[in-house]
């Protein structure tokens, strides 16, 4: 039988153990930031509990329950304990803005004021989880590009620094002028391997002040026109960027969100100085009486078919299911895209690698060639 003196130490010590992981998880609550596809889950399950008839609050009881990040649990217990004060569920998610975007707020708080918190909050879940499809498929696709140009890039730095300088040293012995290209591999092999860590300081150097002038906003705005116009993946960004701009704006106008409140959140949540841009002046317009459909009459970053589309919604007084539909043929063209871009990168990253290599590869042996073809001759 056990002791009970040796495991009371024991079990304190995980307590407070416990104790401990508790008080950092609460410190962590106020900055947290809840990945897109948890958030979407969230709202899923709120909602159908909402629909299901159940309170508010018991509602949040059990998602905290069931949720296994501790973090994200203390955060709904918080806010749990705000609505059993009497505060409502839109003022207690403000005080989490890292966990709830912009957008979940809004919402919330038309559904609050029509009573039809289930409903929009469904409408919500199927936005966030849309997005979330969205965003998988192009990392998806980007994915293999991207490494097979890190390995690609590993292995020629592996070439330079370990392999090279033993077929240098063998052609030093023929005392024979090499080819150009060979001597221009050996002299890149021999500054790779005295200077290794200064490129790869320079290169670091590079990414951290490009990314500091990114963070600026005259960077951001260079970026984002820089990603639009790309030769390749250009057409798929600015495709990304109007089905979430359609996508955001029909979902929050038809949940009863005001329309300048709508595009001030529909500007935020773009991640584009386009669509940031072209809010501010739609909002400047439609204050002054004017219709969404003028200003991006006259705006390049919006195709003419979004733009007549979005005046025959305004003609019958249906903008959001308009604008629901010019999101789901852009969602249909990003896929298309998507599966045509993978298609061409296969084999445009299989001709970089076999000349890349196979370079590498001749410039090598030339020597080895020239000299089999200097004794053929002699013979």
């Amino acid at each position: 039988m056990a002791n009970p003196s040796t495991m009371k130490p024991k079990s304190m010590a995980k307590v407070a153990q416990e104790m401990a992981k508790l008080k950092a998880a609460e410190k962590k609550a106020k900055s947290y930031k809840l990945d897109l596809g948890e958030l979407s889950i969230f709202t899923g399950q709120l909602a159908s509990l909402l629909q299901a008839g159940l309170p508010l609050v018991s509602c949040l009881e059990a998602l905290q329950d069931q949720t296994e990040d501790q973090v994200f649990r203390i955060v709904i217990r918080d806010v749990r304990n705000d609505i059993s004060t009497g505060t409502s569920f839109s003022a207690a998610v403000k005080k989490f803005p890292k966990a709830f975007p912009n957008l979940f707020i809004s919402m919330v708080e038309a559904g609050e004021a029509s009573g039809g918190l289930a409903e929009i909050l469904s409408k919500v879940a199927g936005y966030f989880e849309s997005t979330v499809k969205l965003t998988k498929k192009v990392k998806s696709a980007m994915t293999y590009p991207v490494a097979v140009i890190g390995l690609a890039v590993a292995l020629v730095n592996v070439l330079l620094i370990f392999v090279i300088p033993v077929f240098a040293a063998m052609f030093a012995d023929f005392g024979a002028k090499l080819p150009a290209p060979t001597q221009m591999l050996i002299d890149l092999s021999d500054f790779m391997k005295a200077w290794w860590w200064a490129v790869g300081g320079a290169a670091y150097g590079v990414f951290f002040f490009t990314s500091k002038y990114v963070a600026t906003p005259n960077g951001r705005r260079q970026k984002d026109h820089f990603l639009i116009n790309a030769p390749i993946f250009g057409n798929l960004v600015h495709k990304i960027a109007l089905s979430r701009f359609c996508r955001t704006y029909a979902t929050l106008m038809r949940s009863g969100v005001p329309i300048l409140r709508t595009l001030e959140i529909v500007a935020s949540a773009s991640g584009k100085v386009q669509v940031e841009d072209a809010c501010v002046a739609i909002a400047k317009h439609v204050s002054q009486g004017g219709q969404v459909s003028d200003v991006m009459a006259v705006n390049a970053f919006f195709p003419p078919m979004m733009k007549h589309m979005v005046k025959a919604g305004e003609t019958t007084g249906n903008v959001d299911g308009m604008m629901n539909k010019i999101a789901d043929f852009y969602d249909t063209e990003c896929d298309a895209t998507v599966g045509a871009l993978t298609s061409l990168i296969e084999p445009l990253l299989i001709v970089f690698l076999g000349i890349v290599v196979g370079g590498i590869v001749m410039a090598m042996f030339l020597p080895i060639f020239q000299l089999g073809a200097v004794a053929g001759g002699l013979q």
